[in-house]
């Protein structure tokens, strides 16, 4: 199996109630401990993010929590051809956070993948959670 990126399809064609149903599932798993941040070589923007605003567990979860269905962006298939099954959800979030001391608002890009443990727990993978770094549209806002 190749782990080569391919072209992706993005999709918009969701109701505020499929998010909604989405951000329950999602939400559930933060508050089970059930959800990793992709912090490996190829994610240093997530690494370098939650090391500047020195963000926590508990803070991540409180992010993650705040998420509305009006935060959300669009989805698109997962680029990774072993992958290709998934398909990544888009939320961009204002959050303020403790810059060395000073609230700062922030805008996180977050890429969030739902799969399942082999127990068939639901199981979030953040890909993406950093600032934003490039022109977003919300489906909703």
């Amino acid at each position: 199996m190749s782990s080569e990126k391919r072209e992706t399809k993005k999709y918009t064609v969701f109701t505020p109630d499929d998010i909604k149903e989405y951000l329950k599932y999602l939400r559930r798993a933060f508050l089970d401990g059930k959800y990793s941040i992709s912090i490996n070589e190829n994610r240093q923007e997530n690494i370098d993010f939650i090391e500047e605003y020195k963000i926590d567990s508990k803070k991540e979860t409180e992010i993650f929590l705040s998420l509305q269905h009006d935060d959300f962006c669009y989805a698109v298939d997962n680029e990774k051809e072993a992958f290709a099954h998934e398909r990544l959800y888009i939320f961009c979030k204002d959050y303020k956070l403790d810059h060395w001391g000073y609230l700062e608002p922030v805008e996180i890009y977050m890429k969030t993948n739902m799969t399942q443990t082999r127990r068939g727990d639901d199981f979030i993978i953040v890909v993406s959670f950093h600032k934003r770094n490039k022109p977003i549209t919300y489906l909703f806002k």
